[in-house]
């Protein structure tokens, strides 16, 4: 696996690889860095001996630690406390109250746990999801429902995905709630996809519509997940 400017070439042919850089070479201006050991803030780990690959986003979450004044919190063991019971209704219902919440960085919070969530943590995707809902007219419990993940990551920072432990078989688990929504009374659809032993694919988020059933919501988790399996 080579790392060429800003090109992620991967093979098994050292040949092949190495034709491919060659001609590369012949038309653009560019540096070999050799082996791949970080890409869009994800550091790379190999055992070749051991048929190892880690993904791993420590450095990066611990920056995210940094930026919200969060380096010192107790850690938590889980994502999302059952305690936290998140709806519209929580809104401000004053200007003074807006004003205060406006000075709040939730947005940028969200997306800093986002990127975190898409590339290598699949277990804060339902906390994400639920957080994310609230962008606009936020209240104090939302912010510290925010906090709330960022404790857990506090005490999980160095969890990775670690490939190649397994046999080359993709996996597929899927699950739903039953109008856990509070303002919708929606359910949410969840699925995980993994393959040789990591976790390759998750989603967890809203459905389309309301499941009038816990039969129903499962019918359309289900759904959701055959359609990436057959993608895949």
């Amino acid at each position: 696996m080579l790392y060429v400017d800003d090109m992620l070439i991967v093979g098994h042919d050292k040949n092949n690889i190495n034709r491919l850089k060659k001609y590369l070479g012949s038309k653009f201006t560019m540096k070999d860095l050799g082996l791949a050991q970080q890409i869009l803030g994800m550091q790379i780990m190999g055992d070749r001996k051991n048929k190892r690959l880690w993904l791993s986003q420590e450095k990066y979450i611990k920056k995210v630690f940094d930026r919200f004044n969060m380096k010192d919190a107790k850690p938590v063991v889980t994502p999302l406390a059952a305690h936290f019971k998140l709806s519209t209704e929580l809104c401000p219902s004053n200007d003074k109250e807006k004003e205060e919440m406006s000075k709040i960085p939730y947005a940028s919070a969200i997306g800093s746990l986002m990127y975190a969530m898409v590339f290598t943590r699949p277990d804060i995707a339902h906390s994400v999801g639920v957080v994310s809902r609230f962008l606009a007219n936020l209240d104090k419990q939302y912010w510290q429902a925010i906090k709330w993940i960022l404790r857990y990551l506090k005490g999980t920072s160095h969890y990775c995905l670690c490939f190649g432990h397994d046999e080359i078989v993709l996996e597929g688990f899927t699950d739903a709630d039953m109008a856990r929504d509070m303002d919708t009374r929606k359910s949410t659809t969840s699925y995980l996809y993994t393959f040789a032993g990591e976790a390759i694919s998750w989603v967890s988020r809203i459905q389309r519509i309301v499941a009038l059933s816990t039969t129903k919501a499962e019918y359309i988790a289900t759904t959701e997940a055959c359609k990436e399996m057959l993608w895949m």
